[in-house]
């Protein structure tokens, strides 16, 4: 996990609403869609405002229920589709939070690239929201292999996020190609303006299969790599309702001009963004992808997304270096906290915020308590534990540069859980977070220990402050 103080680092929702009409290139159905504004860790989540209730679409990849051609979402009764240039648009101006009203099931294709969504995004403009974006980073190797489809996808831990795509179709016109992005910050040109593409032969498979209702020759990339007749041609231009439809010396239907030599490995890296967006955790990495596809892009996105909810914990530990001077020593711990020896618990204050408290105990052998409990078997008492983390608590609840004193009392113990015993020579890092907002000296915190990165204790703590009345 990663933090900062850098604007990049903080969650970004959008300026102000966009909307943007066009049609599904598979269900040919007229759209329009309303981004606007979301509050901090809302996320990125669809509003189906065709349907009664207006359901609620969260873009994550436990949503997904198709992968044909395209990546659709379902839940609460609802379906979006063809998400993917959206959502890596959305990415690629590093938009956190949005709420997208879409009044049909599939997002609009426009040009078949993710360029028009970031030209409206960068039209309407983004804004800085009060809370961090946390990156989560990739602890070991994650693969994903498809002997089948001779897919292989590896992220590999990176401090930045940096993706290479290779295809191979065993095509004549595309041959093997390859495309990078070695900062998101290069998406917008490099990458967004890319089209999707279809090979010739698999129209009529795609039309069979009711697909692409609302394809268009200017809207996808159509490459002819075997030979067609001329009635095949015909055929397509009486579907797509064209007059001109016909093939290139470059193997290009209708001799559309390529924007870039690679179009179609770079359009396959814009997808592999689109998709990976799907984790729901922003990620660093570096992502190498052999034959991307969306099945297997989404596949390869759930692994991650085990991987960081496996090693997610590790964004809760604060990183204790006792070379630093505290912000609080224990001379200036006295004057804020009543409790004196053998009754204070905490040595010092590494971090303190409106929101969450860090400090630091030291467990040592000559802890009162250690003569009684357990002799020959030292364990700190886990009621003690929990006073150290209440302790600690009192920096958030007793308010700050006043002279008078308070004191604070336990009203609630809930979720208690003791993972490991904690003895001599441990040094305890005590974070408590407050859950809800002060409210008549009811504070209402959560509390962990950490020994090194290893959880050893938590609690949901609820403590009651009042002053002490002047002598």
């Amino acid at each position: 996990m990663e933090r900062s103080s850098n604007a990049e680092h903080f969650q970004h929702t959008i300026k102000s609403e966009i909307t943007i009409s066009g049609a599904g290139i598979h269900t040919g159905q007229a759209v329009t869609m309303r981004l606007k504004p979301a509050e901090p860790n809302t996320g990125i989540v669809f509003q189906r405002v065709d349907l009664k209730n207006k359901p609620i679409i969260k873009a994550d990849v436990d949503n997904v229920i198709e992968t044909n051609r395209s990546t659709t979402l379902e839940a609460n009764g609802a379906r979006v589709s063809t998400i993917e240039h959206l959502l890596a648009s959305l990415v690629g101006m590093q938009v956190d939070n949005v709420l997208i009203e879409i009044d049909g099931e599939e997002v609009p294709i426009l040009d078949g690239s993710a360029e028009p969504f970031v030209e409206a995004l960068e039209k309407a403009g983004t804004q800085k929201q009060n809370a961090r974006k946390i990156y989560y980073s990739i602890e070991h190797n994650i693969t994903f292999v498809d002997e089948e489809k001779k897919v292989e996808m590896v992220a590999l831990p990176y401090h930045e996020y940096r993706i290479n795509t290779l295809i191979d179709f065993n095509s004549p016109i595309l041959g093997t190609q390859h495309a990078a992005l070695k900062n998101i910050t290069e998406f917008n040109k490099e990458i967004a303006p890319c089209r999707t593409f279809s090979f010739f032969h698999e129209l009529e498979w795609l039309l069979a299969n009711n697909l692409i209702k609302g394809g268009d020759i200017n809207n996808a990339i159509v490459v002819v790599d075997k030979p067609v007749t001329e009635d095949q041609v015909k055929r397509i231009s009486k579907v797509f309702n064209k007059h001109d439809v016909q093939v290139s010396d470059e193997g290009i239907l209708n001799n559309l001009k390529l924007r870039f030599p690679n179009e179609p490995a770079r359009h396959k890296l814009l997808d592999v963004v689109g998709d990976l967006a799907l984790v729901g955790f922003p990620f660093k990495a570096h992502i190498i992808a052999n034959r991307p596809g969306h099945a297997s892009n989404v596949r390869f996105a759930k692994k991650i997304k085990e991987h960081i909810k496996k090693y997610k914990f590790r964004q809760d530990v604060p990183k204790y270096d006792p070379s630093k001077p505290p912000l609080l020593d224990i001379h200036a711990i006295e004057k804020v906290l009543p409790h004196r020896y053998p009754f204070l618990l905490v040595d010092k204050v590494i971090e303190l915020t409106d929101k969450h408290v860090v400090a630091i105990k030291n467990v040592t052998y000559n802890e009162p308590f250690f003569q009684g409990h357990f002799p020959g078997n030292c364990v700190m008492p886990g009621v003690l534990q929990v006073e150290a983390l209440a302790q600690a608590g009192g920096f958030l609840a007793i308010p700050r540069n006043t002279t008078d004193q308070y004191d604070t009392y336990f009203l609630k113990i809930e979720n208690c859980k003791f993972k490991q015993k904690v003895v001599p020579g441990d040094t305890l890092i005590l974070k408590m977070e407050l859950t809800n907002p002060i409210r008549r000296g009811i504070c209402e915190m959560k509390g962990t220990i950490f020994i090194g990165d290893k959880l050893v204790t938590e609690a949901d703590l609820v403590a009651q402050i009042v002053k002490r009345p002047k002598a």
